[in-house]
């Protein structure tokens, strides 16, 4: 039993996209620039959110936290897919591979759980006004930003822990630009039912759990702003909440159609394009959405450049 549970795959060989050396540097530049963008501009949002007084409410709180969150979550991936499309290094070891898979996908299920925590923290601020700074203090918005994070990396760490248990005997290609759950489960030679089914129970209760929350929270919102009885109240009440419902709509169509699946022994080529846009272009989006759509935001921002 010992000996069929132990790993001889060392290390795996990423193969990231097809194609010659100039369309190489092209995916380069653009994974780069995207990269520079996506941290400066997250970078920024937690400034302003930190060094501005009047954003020092709940709301911004999470906001800030979601822009920290999305530093992290392209960083976990991106610095070995710009090796990777130089030629560098096309391998990963066993446990980095593992621990770039751990990252990604815990800094993601604490991003459905952060967005989940901000549509309630609006569903309060709009459907019950006067009750809100009672509710939604500075003791429970760090209460439930810590319980984001502590569940998405203990939630993985199941994952993680089930994936440890498992032999890679050969071949080692991940056809990917880094190490998704499904690239562990194709290559192992083992029985991976187990892994599998744990996967797609966590990405149901996770991805559709949040999902629903957001998605109540939004109708009790919406039905709250309908009964206002002016127009230009109507606008304020929704100007509060349409940046997070923008995230919302890109983060979850995107992983939805990625994860949410009961096999994933279905074609990778097809997921790869979903892939670049939930781990490289909606974390470079979030902070242009907040920094358009969001007037305070947009204050902060202008007091600080003048």
């Amino acid at each position: 039993m010992g000996k069929q549970n132990e790993t001889t795959v060392m290390e795996f060989i990423l193969l990231g996209f097809p194609g010659s050396f100039s369309l190489q540097i092209s995916i380069f530049m653009f994974f780069f620039l995207v990269y520079i963008l996506t941290v400066t501009g997250n970078m920024a949002i937690v400034t302003l959110v930190m060094t501005n007084h009047r954003l020092h409410t709940p709301m911004y709180f999470f906001l800030c936290n979601l822009s920290f969150l999305e530093i992290w979550y392209t960083t976990a991936s991106v610095p070995k897919t710009l090796a990777l499309f130089l030629g560098k290094s096309r391998t990963i070891s066993f446990h980095g591979c593992l621990l770039q898979m751990y990252f990604m996908f815990s800094f993601g299920c604490t991003e459905h759980f952060l967005l989940a925590v901000m549509a309630y923290d609006r569903y309060l601020a709009i459907c019950h006004p006067l009750r809100y700074s009672s509710i939604m203090n500075n003791t429970l918005s760090t209460q439930l930003a810590i319980a984001c994070w502590v569940g998405g990396f203990l939630v993985i760490s199941i994952i993680a822990f089930l994936i440890g248990k498992l032999s890679f005997c050969g071949p080692n290609i991940i056809n990917n630009f880094w190490c998704n759950i499904d690239s562990w489960i194709i290559l192992s030679c083992t029985d991976t039912h187990i892994v599998e089914t744990a996967a797609f129970i966590i990405a149901v209760i996770v991805i559709l759990g949040s999902c629903i929350i957001t998605l109540l929270s939004y109708i009790y919102i919406i039905s709250t702003i309908l009964r206002i009885p002016s127009a230009k109240g109507q606008q304020k009440a929704f100007s509060t909440c349409s940046s997070h419902l923008s995230v919302v709509i890109i983060w979850y169509g995107s992983t939805i159609f990625l994860f949410v699946k009961p096999s994933a022994r279905s074609s990778l080529e097809q997921t790869k394009i979903l892939t670049i846009l939930n781990t490289i272009v909606t974390p470079l989006l979030n902070p242009f959405i907040y920094a358009l759509r969001n007037r305070e935001v947009k204050e902060a921002l202008c007091n600080a450049l003048s």
